[in-house]
């Protein structure tokens, strides 16, 4: 259930309802009717999205991470911030299984059975990213269409209970392939900002992706917390 209700303040705080800081515990605990403890892992799981800075005594206060209002992407998060719209063009939606390539790069065994799903990603109109994502068919059986042009994890989130508890993540500046460099109407020449990532649900990798990002004026964003023994 802590996860719920973290999904619903970070929709609130990226909709900008609460401009300074969070609810009380107390004020939060009597909306949701639920305990303390669930309260308290709320809004934690907030807290390593980068979301939110604790003050000892005063609360938890919203972290403003836009910069000079251009697009930022919240890799704690794995989504931009502010949700904002982006819409698909599906360019393959097939099965497959992993090969040499894919073992060597991601955590999955060879011949391990997926879904593969490549397709451009758009924002305002403007093309946002080029992303090959697999998806293993043994923790993620099926995908709709409908999904696949839309947020595939929030489907499997609702479909199957299933969310990135910890993620592998890896940048580089990549030339492009040609089939990639005539989808992105760029060059073989360029170098593109590039991630890989690998999703857990607990110790099992379900999501590979590989996102090749070509929007103008974009900003990465990185949280970490660095918990101090007493």
């Amino acid at each position: 259930m802590y996860h719920d209700i973290a999904e619903v303040l970070i929709q609130e705080i990226e909709a900008g309802l609460f401009p300074e800081k969070l609810p009380t515990e107390a004020q939060l605990r009597a909306r949701f009717q639920v305990s303390r403890d669930t309260i308290h892992k709320a809004i934690e799981l907030i807290t390593q999205k980068g979301l939110v800075r604790r003050i000892q005594g005063s609360g938890y206060f919203i972290n403003h991470i836009n910069v000079a209002e251009k697009t930022v992407v919240n890799l704690s998060l794995g989504y931009t911030t502010k949700r904002k719209k982006l819409t698909s063009k599906i360019i393959t939606f097939d099965k497959i299984t992993a090969d040499a390539s894919l073992t060597e790069r991601y955590n999955v065994a060879l011949n391990t059975p997926l879904t593969r799903i490549v397709r451009l990603r758009y924002l305002n109109d403007e093309l946002y990213n080029l992303e090959t994502a697999y998806y293993v068919d043994a923790v993620v059986p099926f995908i709709s269409n409908e999904a696949a042009t839309d947020s595939i994890f929030e489907f499997i989130r609702k479909a199957y209970g299933i969310y990135a508890t910890s993620s592998d993540q890896y940048l580089a500046q990549e030339k492009l392939t040609a089939t990639e460099a005539e989808l992105l109407h760029k060059t073989t020449t360029e170098q593109q900002l590039t991630l890989y990532q690998t999703n857990y649900y607990g110790n099992q990798a379900y999501n590979l992706a590989r996102t090749i990002f070509v929007y103008p004026d974009l900003n990465l964003y990185f949280h970490i917390t660095n918990k101090m023994d007493k």
